[in-house]
C-alpha cells in the first residue's frame, strides 16, 4: 500500500505524539531517496518542487518551499508566489517575513512555516550565527514569538539552534503550532537536518547539530580521481593511435568500398 502524504491537519494532530523526520533536499535523487527512506517532511527549492518529475518520485513527502522575506518582496508578492507553488505541488510555504505577512498568508489558507532562533535571513538582529535563547530574557522572547506565530495562523516554525530545554518548554505550550527542530533538541515535533550534512558531501564547516551518516565527500574524491584517470587514458589512446580501434567502428562492405573509391573525383 502506498504511503499517505501528511496533511496540515495530520501535522497538527501528531503534535506531541511522535517525532517527524525532516530533510533539506536539493535534487530529484535526494527526493527519491527520502521517499524510499520514509522521511515525513522535506524543505526544498521552488525549482525542485515544481519539477515535472518531482511528485512522480516523491508522492508522499510533505513538501515545504518558498523564499526568505529578502527575496519574496511584498506580502502580495508572497501570496501570488505561494499560490503558484501550492498549485504546482508544494504543501506549505516558508516565510521569514513579518508577523503581519504570516497572518496575511494564513488568512488566505496558505499553510505557512516560519522561523525562530537562529534565522539566517535575520542574523544581524540576534547577534550573528550563534545560539539564541541562552538567557531567560531571550528564552521568554522566543516563547512570545512562537505564541504570536500560532495566533497568526502559522502551521509550524523551524526552531534553529535554541537550547533544548527552552525549545521543549516552548513546544509544550503550543496548542497546535508544530516546532521543527534544527539543533534544538528532541522536545520538539520534528528533527530537521540538511541532506548534504547527513551525507557528508562537503569539506567545510559542519554544523554542530548535524550528524554525518555517510562520507560522500571521500566518494566524490575517489570518483574524481577515476574521472581524471579515464580522461587521461582516453587522451593517451588517441595520441598513440589505439583509439578508435576496429571494435568501435562500422566497416563498409569491400565491394561497396571499391565502387565508392572508383567513383571519387580525380580517380581514373
Amino acid at each position: 500500500m502506498a504511503r499517505k502524504r501528511l496533511t496540515v491537519a495530520d501535522i497538527a494532530a501528531l503534535k506531541g505524539k511522535r517525532q517527524l523526520t525532516m530533510l533539506r533536499i536539493f535534487t530529484l535523487d535526494e527526493a527519491a531517496a527520502a521517499e524510499a527512506a520514509g522521511i515525513d517532511v522535506v524543505s526544498l527549492p521552488p525549482e525542485l518542487v515544481t519539477h515535472p518529475r518531482y511528485r512522480e518520485v516523491a508522492p508522499s513527502l510533505f513538501s515545504m518551499t518558498g523564499a526568505t522575506h529578502l527575496e519574496a518582496g511584498t506580502r502580495e508578492d508572497y501570496l501570488r508566489r505561494a499560490g503558484d507553488l501550492i498549485n504546482r505541488g508544494a504543501d506549505a510555504v516558508y516565510c521569514s517575513g513579518s508577523m503581519q505577512t504570516v497572518e496575511y498568508l494564513a488568512r488566505e489558507w496558505i499553510p505557512v512555516v516560519s522561523h525562530v532562533g537562529l534565522v539566517p535571513a535575520r542574523v544581524g538582529w540576534t547577534g550573528g550565527y550563534r545560539a539564541v535563547g541562552k538567557t531567560a530574557d531571550q528564552a521568554l522572547a522566543l516563547l512570545d514569538e512562537c505564541l504570536a506565530y500560532e495566533r497568526a495562523g502559522a502551521i509550524a516554525v523551524e526552531i534553529e539552534v535554541v537550547p533544548p530545554e527552552v525549545a521543549a518548554e516552548i513546544s509544550r505550550r503550543m496548542k497546535r503550532l508544530s516546532l521543527w527542530s534544527m539543533g534544538s533538541g528532541g522536545g520538539c515535533d520534528a528533527q530537521y537536518l540538511f541532506a548534504m550534512d547527513i551525507l557528508g558531501e562537503h569539506k567545510g564547516h559542519m554544523p554542530r547539530h548535524s550528524k554525518v551518516y555517510r562520507n560522500f565527500a571521500a566518494e566524490y574524491d575517489r570518483l574524481q580521481a577515476e574521472r581524471i584517470a579515464a580522461f587521461t587514458e582516453f587522451r593517451q589512446d588517441v595520441e598513440q593511435g589505439a583509439f578508435p580501434s576496429d571494435r568501435y567502428l562500422v566497416k563498409m562492405d569491400a565491394a561497396e568500398l571499391a565502387a565508392f573509391r572508383a567513383r571519387l573525383p580525380g580517380v581514373k
